[in-house]
């Protein structure tokens, strides 16, 4: 992709927006940067910018799109903005930055998307890579821009890519050579309005597949598996339920993987796995599709899979005060994610729960707790709808609280010996919080706290 001379403006700044920013200038590109915050407060994220090369319009949308060439979004912002939709009129180029990542790059992508799962199962794709001794990058939504490394790969690279919904709405010829989808369940309905339409943006992933690329889909969710029918590319299932002729799946306590017209190959037992829960056990059974269908020697992908042992703010031990444990689930951003959270823990639970509204129902989420969770403490922009779907459910155990160190401090009050304390929210941490990452710190803080 030519870029020299060319007239780009870059909508968004961010963890994808400095590098994106930063390349361009490399690429001799003429850069302009828009978003909606102030120069105060972006004080703090450009110092990373090479701001002398840079024109800004902050605070405000473009006015006038036909000064530039080229618009490249960040994943944050809404693709049906009326200044981009009279780009696109113009007939502009108008991508994401892993779109503009896919078109500098000669390595090989590998992409993982799903509702739950992407950072723990992009994180351990890229162990098995890494200990195959593979020039590996892991990148994407995981919190390293694609971008940054694409210029760096060589054709021999596999980037491994967390792909979120919001990446995937402003592809156009992003192909990666292996596809996984781990799962698909109401998201982000706030930003993608349908369900229909947050299903459209995920199956993006494998829209430029073709007969020689990799689709792997899980067989245990309908919404994903019912994708197949308009993929093109080779479709491999994994299944934590069922028997396969062919895909990966668990046999005798077993992960094993079966292609047409061999033996079934042994990975490893289900309880050699680090990470807990049935959710992490699907997470595993995609990355083993992913590593096998790649090429990793099997003894690789074994050694991987029993010493993996998770991501930072999903099921995250942190400590063990009085005899209750204190886990931090952060990432636990939508309901889903926040019941597998809960079906994974083994003993009573005090929850803390609660944060931006994403336009989620919290009904199922409630009925999850079947007698599991004693008490849940809920603070954040959420808060009174859980509580009131709670009520409306029968479980009126519930406490509300202002922040962070006094949901922690009065879960040490409640929690009684062998209980568990599970930050899992269920929502978003943007009301709050600038990341569930900053959310996770904080929660681990104010348990170093509680130890004194």
């Amino acid at each position: 992709m030519k870029l020299k001379d060319k007239k780009v403006l870059v909508v968004g700044l961010g963890t994808s927006g400095i590098p994106t920013v930063n390349t361009l200038i490399d690429l001799g590109a003429k850069v302009t940067v828009n978003d909606q915050k102030t120069k105060e407060e972006l004080k703090e994220i450009t110092k990373d910018l090479k701001e002398d090369k840079v024109d800004f319009i902050l605070g405000k949308h473009p006015e006038n799109m036909v000064m530039f060439d080229v618009v490249v979004l960040s994943p944050g912002v809404p693709t049906d903005l009326s200044f981009i939709q009279e780009a696109k009129k113009l007939g502009m180029i108008v991508i994401g930055e892993l779109e503009l990542a896919y078109r500098l790059c000669k390595g090989q992508f590998i992409a993982i998307t799903g509702t739950n799962g992407k950072t723990t199962t992009t994180s351990l794709v890229g162990e098995i890579f890494k200990n195959a001794q593979k020039e590996t990058y892991v990148v994407g939504n995981i919190g390293v821009a694609a971008v940054s490394k694409a210029q760096k790969a060589s054709e021999y690279a596999f980037m491994i890519t967390e792909v979120s919904s919001f990446q995937l709405e402003s592809i156009i010829d992003f192909k990666p050579k292996i596809a996984a989808i781990l799962n698909i369940t109401p998201d982000h309905l706030n930003r993608h309005k349908t369900m229909g339409n947050y299903i459209n943006a995920k199956a993006n992933i494998f829209k430029n597949q073709n007969k020689d690329d990799i689709l792997i889909l899980n067989l245990d969710n309908s919404t994903t598996y019912d994708l197949k029918e308009i993929a093109k590319s080779k479709v491999i299932p994994f299944s934590r339920k069922l028997i396969l002729d062919n895909g990966v799946f668990v046999k005798d306590e077993y992960i094993v993987v079966k292609e047409e017209n061999k033996e079934c190959e042994r990975i490893c037992k289900v309880d050699d796995l680090k990470i807990p829960g049935k959710h992490n056990l699907e997470n595993a059974l995609a990355a083993v599709a992913i590593a096998h269908f790649a090429g990793i020697d099997q003894n690789i992908i074994e050694d991987t899979l029993k010493s993996f042992m998770g991501v930072e703010h999903r099921i995250e031990f942190v400590d063990e005060i009085h005899k209750v444990r204190f886990v931090n689930d952060s990432k636990g951003t939508n309901p889903d994610a926040a019941m597998r959270a809960i079906e994974a823990m083994k003993s009573p639970i005090v929850l803390i729960a609660g944060g931006m509204d994403k336009g989620s129902d919290f009904t199922e989420f409630i009925q999850s707790f079947n007698g599991k969770v004693k008490h849940m403490i809920l603070f954040g922009e959420t808060s009174e709808k859980i509580k009131n779907t709670a009520v409306e459910n029968n479980f009126l155990e519930c406490s509300m609280v202002r922040d962070m160190e006094e949901a922690v401090s009065l879960s040490a009050k409640i929690a009684k010996e062998g209980d568990c304390v599970l930050l899992s929210p269920a929502c978003a941490s943007w009301d709050m919080y600038p990341s569930y990452e900053v959310r996770g710190r904080h929660f681990k803080e104010s348990v170093k706290k509680l130890r004194g």
